[in-house]
């Protein structure tokens, strides 16, 4: 899914307009009716009324303010994403509030309709929204409706040495180390251990490439002195697609595995840098030879790294139907 957020507004899918001006209906009405009826939530539950209903009156005013956020953000939900991170923020809170207090035997177990009405049906579209505008800001939509074929990207893209990724596969087996973004901490930890990779690229006779999404010559600053080794730069990530690489879902992005080995490539002191590159993007490893890919390693997450010796072993030639669903 792509968005575009060049002209005046960003086109969505009107799912999301209409759920957010469907949300600030619904938030507006709450707020007349806890000032209208206070006591009506308290009675309909089951539990003692509050001995000072303003403060029931008050958080319908608070009720009225989102209500009115989100009309605002329903004229353009990814423009407007504070407003709803501000409303997904809140529904998350009360819904916690409200399952532990229930749990805590605090409240009735027929609370539960309040939470479901309030907050948890509007949990799920306004995570949405928010999965959307991180896909609008970070992502970059493709170039062309199809992707190019690997033989068509082998001649159109050049490694850093000048010769085309055609001619460069003719004479001798590619590794080619499809990276994420520079400030991404897996590709911090790939550059720490470039030396390694290319010791195993050495060993079976093949060369090293990393491709990267910076505009060419802009990748030397986060390679510093290991700037020597070939590479390619592919901002549009058309090279990505050609080799089958997409984008990721949040749970290949921001899944309990990632964060894990996150947090132990941090801890290694890889660290976390600026987003220099597509944030969405997936990384990968592949063999070529003669435009051909002869073994691939696609990430199936973000903190998957190349391991170039299970690479070497998987060699095998790729028919062209293989190639064309890559």
């Amino acid at each position: 899914m792509t968005f575009e957020c060049n002209g005046p507004g960003c086109k969505v899918p009107a799912w999301m307009p209409r759920v957010l001006f469907i949300a600030g209906i619904y938030h507006l009405m709450v707020a007349i009716a806890a000032n209208a009826w206070p006591h009506f939530c308290f009675d309909w539950v089951g539990i003692p009324r509050p001995n000072h209903p303003i403060l029931w009156r008050a958080a319908g005013l608070i009720s009225a303010l989102f209500g009115v956020g989100f009309l605002i953000a329903a004229r353009d939900p990814i423009r407007h994403w504070p407003l709803v991170l501000l409303g997904f923020a809140k529904a998350t809170l009360v819904i916690a509030l409200l399952l532990t207090s229930i749990f805590a035997d605090e409240l009735p177990t027929k609370a539960l309709w309040l939470v479901f009405f309030d907050d948890f049906i509007w949990w799920f579209p306004l995570a949405a929204i928010l999965w959307a505008t991180v896909q609008a800001h970070v992502g970059r939509p493709p170039t062309r409706d199809e992707p190019l074929t690997i033989a068509e990207a082998c001649r159109s893209y050049s490694l850093s040495s000048g010769e085309t990724l055609a001619e460069a596969s003719s004479h001798q087996t590619l590794a080619l180390v499809f990276l994420r973004h520079f400030g991404c901490t897996f590709t911090r930890q790939i550059l720490r251990h470039l030396q390694d990779l290319q010791k195993e690229a050495d060993r079976h006779d093949a060369r090293l490439v990393l491709v990267h999404m910076l505009q060419k010559g802009r990748e030397t600053h986060y390679l510093g002195q290991r700037s020597g080794v070939a590479r390619i730069a592919d901002p549009m990530c058309e090279l990505y697609r050609a080799f089958g690489l997409g984008k990721g879902g949040f749970l290949e992005l921001f899944g309990p595995r990632v964060w894990l080995r996150g947090a132990v490539s941090v801890f290694k002191g890889c660290g976390v840098g600026h987003l220099a590159g597509d944030g969405l993007q997936m990384p990968g490893a592949f063999l070529l030879r003669d435009s051909n890919v002869i073994s691939r390693q696609p990430a199936r997450t973000a903190s998957d790294l190349p391991d170039l010796p299970r690479l070497f072993e998987g060699m095998h030639p790729v028919s062209p139907a293989d190639e064309l669903t890559a």
